[in-house]
């Protein structure tokens, strides 16, 4: 069987009337390997991730997860099939704890597809199944001190912090990131960086981010796209010094 890697793309296109937001990209992933993606404004970066977890349809080509054509498969069906993504708009539950975040993430992936009304009659707190899981993600993330705390009185680095955290406490495939650095400051940024560099290949991880000399610290390898094309990947220092980024891309700065 040929090799796709984990998640892969073969020619996805994606227009909006006459513009071409995502033009023709292959691209694959390897398991437990963590690619960052960089590119200006418009060059088709969360476009292309929405292409990857269903959110768009491509107008072309095809999307695989572990070999199989996933291109029609809805975005629901994928995130429980593995693919689990943050939103550069964070979700979180303002009027919850941070622990009941995180106990309704984790009960969501195991059950409440089956059983959605369930949902309004666990007690999560008393669940051990549920608190196991929970305790352990909030140690992981560094979170244990803030575990009653009203999600909504959070700075918004935290908010981020929970958002990967109720991603990954859905036990993802592929963990896909949409810039988790945007808005906030260098510590709150260093914060969730020691998280990634933790958690980095026990999954495989796909990064979309602006900050360059950020992004580098936590991904094994490096996509450029500019105009809706990927135009380098590879190892980040190779990739930059590419003569086609250097040519399309001389811009990139933090």
């Amino acid at each position: 069987m040929e090799n796709f890697g984990i998640l892969s793309t073969e020619g996805v296109t994606k227009r909006f009337g006459d513009f071409t937001a995502v033009d023709g990209v292959d691209f694959c992933v390897s398991e437990n390997e963590s690619i960052g993606i960089i590119g200006p404004n418009g060059a088709g970066k969360t476009t292309f991730l929405n292409l990857l977890t269903g959110h768009y349809a491509p107008e072309e080509g095809a999307v695989r997860f572990r070999g199989q054509d996933i291109t029609s498969v809805r975005a629901e069906k994928r995130v429980s099939m593995g693919l689990v993504r943050t939103f550069q708009i964070v979700h979180v539950f303002d009027n919850l704890s941070v622990y009941d975040n995180l106990a309704m993430a984790y009960f969501h992936k195991r059950e409440a597809k089956r059983w959605p009304i369930k949902m309004f009659f666990v007690d999560f707190r008393a669940n051990g199944d549920i608190r196991g899981h929970v305790e352990r993600a909030l140690e992981e993330f560094d979170m244990t001190a803030m575990r009653n705390t009203m999600v909504g009185s959070l700075a918004l680095g935290s908010k981020k912090k929970l958002e990967i955290a109720m991603a990954w406490i859905a036990d993802p495939a592929v963990l896909l990131l949409d810039e988790p650095f945007a808005g906030i400051g260098d510590h709150e940024i260093d914060e969730i960086i020691l998280v990634i560099q933790k958690i980095r290949h026990q999954k495989t991880s796909i990064i979309v981010e602006h900050k360059l000399s950020k992004l580098s610290q936590i991904v094994d390898k490096l996509a450029v796209m500019s105009e809706g094309k990927i135009i380098g990947f590879g190892q980040c220092e190779d990739t930059l010094n590419s003569a086609e980024v250097r040519k399309s891309y001389w811009k990139l700065t933090d």
